[in-house]
């Protein structure tokens, strides 16, 4: 705009001096006046668009610093708002997390009653097939030491007389039995083959949902490969089978036992941390969110997952932070 006024202004003094020298001169110098004239304005011209004024820079500079700042601010409210909606999306997850715990809590005790519930029934079968064995043998044998049954005070001296210098024991065989029954061996579940094969025969019942068969295959596996880098995952999923069915007593022994063995087992992070929710939920808070705080700091290198998930306990749980 100050360019245009200062164009038109030129043309306007140009003008008013060409007009006074037509009426001051005579016909003889117009040529040579216009060509003057001509070379006047060329020489304006170039000075006016070659030589931009200092409130033309100061205007486009204060321009561009205004621009600038918008664009700063369009990226801050940008980053504001992302900022927000990630926190908004932990909360959802930290949620979705806490209500998927309570699920797997509901089902692995409905599970455990279904399960105690058949064992009841099946103790039951048996006991009814016990008795009418034995209401049976009863009726089949006689007492030893007589052929019949007799009231102890009809027994007379010579009743229990005999010639034979050993006495004979007829319940000899049966006691035997007993002791026999009494101490038979767990029957062994792996199969023939290599470690890993064992451990895949083993994981092969948590898939399916036998825990009870699961704890003795680990049990076993542990056992049997005490050296092996599976051993302590072994321990881990061992401790497991008891979390599912809600025996946390036991859980927190097998927990504790592959913390103190394996403590640099790929599970070692997990295993420490089930370690203290077990203990919170059988009443030892203080030590157990000891164990949860104590995740992060053995294991600062552990997965994402697995702090994130130690967080999300001791908040749970409101587990007191150590002051420094």
């Amino acid at each position: 705009m100050i360019k245009k006024f200062k164009y038109l202004l030129v043309f306007n003094v140009l003008g008013l001096f060409f007009i006074n020298i037509l009426a001051n001169a005579d016909n003889h110098n117009i040529s040579e006046l216009l060509e003057t004239i001509q070379k006047d304005i060329k020489t304006l011209e170039k000075a006016v668009y070659s030589n931009p004024s200092s409130n033309d820079l100061n205007l486009s500079s204060s321009s561009m610093d205004q621009n600038s700042e918008e664009v700063l601010t369009r990226h801050l409210l940008k980053l504001s708002e992302i900022e927000n909606q990630f926190q908004d999306l932990t909360n959802k997850f930290e949620e979705i997390n806490f209500k998927l715990d309570k699920l797997s809590n509901r089902l692995s005790k409905s599970q455990a009653d279904n399960q105690l519930r058949f064992q009841q029934l099946e103790g039951i079968t048996t006991g009814l097939d016990i008795n009418a064995n034995a209401k049976i043998e009863k009726e089949d044998k006689v007492l030893p030491g007589s052929s019949q049954p007799q009231d102890l005070g009809s027994i007379s001296y010579k009743d229990t007389e005999t010639k034979k210098e050993n006495q004979e024991i007829q319940s000899i065989e049966t006691t035997n039995t007993v002791l026999t029954e009494t101490f038979v061996s767990e029957e062994k579940i792996l199969p023939e083959g290599t470690p890993n094969e064992q451990y895949e025969f083993a994981t092969s019942f948590l898939k399916v949902g036998d825990y009870n068969m699961a704890e003795r295959a680990f049990r076993e596996f542990v056992k049997n490969n005490p050296e092996h880098n599976l051993a302590g995952s072994a321990q881990y999923w061992y401790a497991e089978t008891f979390r599912i069915r809600q025996l946390f007593t036991d859980a927190a022994s097998a927990y504790l036992e592959g913390y103190q063995k394996y403590p640099e087992s790929q599970k070692a992070p997990i295993n420490l941390l089930k370690l203290g929710v077990s203990l919170v939920q059988i009443g030892e808070k203080d030590q157990g969110c000891l164990m949860i705080s104590g995740v992060k700091k053995e294991y600062p290198q552990a997965n994402q997952s697995v702090l994130q998930k130690a967080k999300y306990e001791e908040k749970k749980f409101e587990c007191k932070k150590e002051e420094s």
